[in-house]
């Protein structure tokens, strides 16, 4: 498992959640839910469940994964 920046939608501002994801293949990951994940109240870009494509990107001077596309077949 690795934490991956999840982009928030509808804040009003630039927000990101980290959570866990498992590595499925290079660049590719499923998001898993935060403990207190709560799709009533935070409006993730990629829902629990989700394969995405990661990548580094630096936020607040740091170096982190974020998630930036859905994998589609």
């Amino acid at each position: 498992m690795t934490t991956i920046y999840i982009r928030l939608i509808d804040e009003g501002t630039d927000a990101f959640r980290p959570a866990e994801a498992e590595l499925l293949e290079s660049g590719f990951y499923r998001l898993q839910p935060t403990p207190n994940y709560d799709p009533e109240d935070e409006h993730w870009e990629f829902t629990p469940g989700t394969i995405v494509r990661g990548e580094q990107r630096k936020m607040e001077g740091e170096e982190v994964l974020v998630a930036v596309a859905a994998y589609l077949d």
